[in-house]
Order: C-alpha cells, then structure tokens, then sequence
C-alpha cells in the first residue's frame, strides 16, 4: 500500500489561515465526509489532531496524472454540488460558512493591489478592475451567499488539485478549504484558476447553469488578483493569469 504522509504544524496566530482552521478542517473532511462525499477522493488511512498539529496518511496519488479535464471537472462538481445541494451545512454544522475571515482576506488584498496595479504586463482595464475591488472585499465575499443554495463545496476547485488515473478516474485532493457555499463557486474558481478562456463556455455548459456566476466573480476575481501578485513580472505564469482575469472581466461586464 503507497501512503502520502501530509503534516501540517499549527498555522500562525492572526493568519487566514488559523482563521478558516483549513488543517483540521482537513481532517474532519476525511474523518465525516469523505466516506459519504459520493466523489473519488484519497482514501484516508489515518488522521491525528493534538497541539503539534495535524496528521494525514492518505492514499498515494503520486501515479495519477496531474490535473483533469476540465469538462470532467465540472461534471463532477455538479454531481457534489447537487447531491450535497441543501444538505450539507446542516449535516456538518462545523463546514466553513460563506464570508469567513473575509477582514482578514481584504486586508491581505488592501496591501497587495497597489503593487499589482504598477506592474508593467497588467492591462489598464485590469488596472481599474483591481483599483474598484480595493474597499470593496468584505462585501464581494459576502455576496456569494445570494449566488444560490448551500452546498458542500471543495473550496480550491483548480486543475492543480485534482489528478486522472490511467483509466480516466478524476480525483479531487487537498481539501483544506472544504465549506458551506453556492457550488457556482467551486466553478467559478475551476476558470479562472485553470480553464484557458476558450474552453469557459464548453465547461460552463458541463456543469449545467451559470446561475450565480455574477455574484461570485468579484469574489473570486480577488482570489485571482491575490494570486498574480505571487508571479513574476512578464513571466508565462502571470499571463497565463492575466488571460483568465481579463476573461473574468468579459463575463462581469456581460453578468451585470
């Protein structure tokens, strides 16, 4: 049997982190929710919570092929999102509610946006886009709650945390941002996170409604600014970035 073994010390104090609790919500995942999820995911073998931190041994993965489909992706969010549609929040009361630690997200993105608007490869129209976020976080987090019904959500949707076995099984792994929210989130993320703008509306389609998608995107766009911000100035990474953020734009431009 091929283990992953995944550590995680107690996270800094003040940190969003410690304010989502994402490692032991790690844990509780496995623990409740992975055995009922309805979706592949690691098989967890064993889990340690104490004052050191938190233990994982899951299933190797290694193997898979990185990333996924991105039609499959969305496929197989849907069917979470729809079997979970209602249910979840009030099944694992402790699952993460919509707009938590979203002081502590604007704050990060309040020291972040001046340097992301003085860099030389961002488009002026992803200028004014960063400039109009600024003071508006809390309630961009806060308004995916009107995105639709609660459901479980995996919370970090990207290509990056899921793997393809060799018969074509998708798995979704790392779910530390696990919670309670409209699943057009999860979706919304997947894009702009990892689905190159020509492929939005195949996948969009995939996942059967875009309803909601205007009251995550600015939301989410923040995520995706706060992102950037870590690549290089110019590097491919970065417009690989600035190529989803301006299709983001497009959609919010079309939604509102």
């Amino acid at each position: 049997m091929s283990e992953y073994v995944k550590r995680r010390k107690p996270p800094a104090a003040g940190s969003i982190a410690e304010a989502l609790d994402i490692f032991r919500s790690e844990v509780r995942f496995y623990c409740e929710i992975a055995p009922v999820a309805g979706i592949r995911v690691p098989a967890c073998y064993r889990s340690e919570v104490s004052d050191d931190g938190t233990v994982l041994v899951l299933e190797d993965l290694s193997a898979w092929r990185p990333g996924a489909d991105p039609v499959q992706a969305a496929t197989q969010l849907r069917e979470l999102h729809q079997r979970w549609s209602g249910l979840a929040a009030e099944r694992w009361p402790w699952l993460r509610p919509v707009g938590a630690a979203a002081g502590l997200v604007s704050e990060l993105y309040d020291r972040t946006w001046p340097a992301l608007v003085s860099r030389a490869d961002l488009p002026a129209r992803l200028r004014d886009l960063a400039k109009r976020l600024a003071g508006n976080v809390v309630a961009s987090e806060q308004a995916i709650g009107a995105a639709g019904p609660l459901t479980l959500v995996h919370g970090d949707a990207s290509l990056a945390n899921m793997r393809t076995s060799p018969d074509g099984e998708l798995a979704l792994l790392d779910w530390e941002d696990v919670s309670a929210a409209p699943g057009i989130d999860d979706l919304a993320w997947l894009l702009l996170s990892s689905v190159q703008p020509v492929q939005w509306d195949a996948v969009i389609q995939a996942y059967g409604s875009r309803a909601g998608f205007a009251e995550v995107l600015p939301a989410i766009t923040v995520q995706g600014f706060l992102s950037l911000a870590d690549e290089p100035d110019g590097g491919e990474a970065a417009a690989a970035w600035i190529a989803r953020l301006n299709c983001a734009l497009d959609c919010l431009n079309r939604e509102v």
